[in-house]
C-alpha cells in the first residue's frame, strides 16, 4: 500500500512537470527499464560492473581481516595504520578516480580500485573491534585447555566478529556499489553501468537514467544478500557437534586430586 502511494506520488510529480527530461514516471520509467534490459550490450555492462565491484570488495575484506588480526596483536601496527585510514576515510571518491586513471594507466580496474579503497577502511576497523570484543573468560579457559591458535581463532575470536562484520557489511556493500558505479561513472570504461549512465546523461535519456539506477539497487540488494548468505553459512559451520562434543569431554575430565 505505502509503495502504491509513493508511485501515484511520483506519477503526479511527473505529470505536473509535463517534462521527461526533468522528470520521468514510473510507467515511462518501466518501459525504459524493459528497453535497456533487451539492449546488445546489457549482460556485459552488468557483468563488468558486478566482476569489478565484488572483485574490489572481496580483496578489501581479505586484506582488512589480516591486517586487522595484526593490529589486534600489535598495538605499534594499528597506531602504524591509524593516519592511512583516516587519509582513505577523507579522500573524495572523484578523487580516487582519477588517480586510479592515472596510476593505473585506464579505467578498467577503476571500479575494482575505488569500492576497494572505500570498503577497506570500515572492515579493518570493525575487524579490530570485534577481535577486541572476544570474551576474555572464554580465552583463560582456552588457554587452561591448552587449545590451538586455530581453535581459538574459530571458536572464539571468529564468533566475536561475525556480529561487527554482519553490521559493517550492510554499510560496505552499499558503500561499494554506489563509489564503483561513481568512478565508472567519471572514468567512463566501455561497456560497464557507469558508461551507460554517461551516455543516457550525455542525451539527456531520463527515463534511462532512472532504468539504470533501478538495476543499479537490484544489483546492490542481490550482492549484499549473496555475501550476507555466505556469511550465515560460516557461521552455522561454527556450531559443528564435534567441537561441542570436545569441550564436554575436557570439562568433564577428572583430574586426581581434585577433591
Amino acid at each position: 500500500m505505502f509503495v502504491c502511494f509513493w508511485l501515484l506520488i511520483w506519477q503526479l510529480a511527473a505529470a505536473w512537470t509535463d517534462n521527461s527530461i526533468i522528470l520521468t514516471g514510473p510507467l515511462e520509467t518501466l518501459r525504459s527499464f524493459a528497453a535497456v534490459s533487451r539492449e546488445p550490450q546489457f549482460l556485459l555492462s552488468v557483468l563488468r560492473t558486478l566482476a569489478g565491484i565484488a572483485a574490489g570488495f572481496f580483496l578489501a575484506v581479505l586484506l582488512a581481516l589480516v591486517l586487522g588480526l595484526i593490529a589486534y596483536r600489535s598495538p605499534f601496527f594499528r597506531q602504524l595504520l591509524a593516519p592511512l585510514l583516516t587519509l582513505l576515510k577523507a579522500i573524495p571518491v572523484a578523487s580516487f578516480a582519477i588517480l586510479a586513471i592515472i596510476w593505473l594507466r585506464g579505467s578498467n580496474r577503476l571500479s575494482s580500485f575505488v569500492s576497494f579503497v572505500v570498503v577497506f577502511p570500515m572492515v579493518f576497523q570493525n575487524t579490530v573491534s570485534g577481535f577486541d570484543a572476544a570474551d576474555g573468560k572464554l580465552l583463560e579457559m582456552a588457554s587452561l585447555f591448552q587449545l590451538s591458535a586455530f581453535k581459538k581463532l574459530r571458536f572464539i575470536y571468529i564468533p566475536a566478529l561475525l556480529p561487527y562484520l554482519r553490521t559493517c557489511f550492510k554499510t560496505a556493500l552499499g558503500m561499494a556499489w554506489r563509489s564503483g558505479v561513481a568512478a565508472e561513472l567519471i572514468g567512463q570504461p566501455r561497456g560497464t553501468i557507469g558508461s551507460a549512465l554517461y551516455q543516457a546523461k550525455i542525451f539527456l535519456d531520463t527515463p534511462a537514467v532512472f532504468a539504470w539506477t533501478i538495476w543499479i539497487i537490484l544489483l546492490s540488494r542481490a550482492f549484499e544478500a549473496l555475501v550476507m548468505l555466505l556469511l550465515e553459512l560460516l557461521e552455522r559451520s561454527l556450531h559443528e557437534p564435534g567441537f561441542q562434543r570436545k569441550e564436554e569431554s575436557d570439562g568433564g575430565h577428572h583430574h586426581p586430586g581434585a577433591e
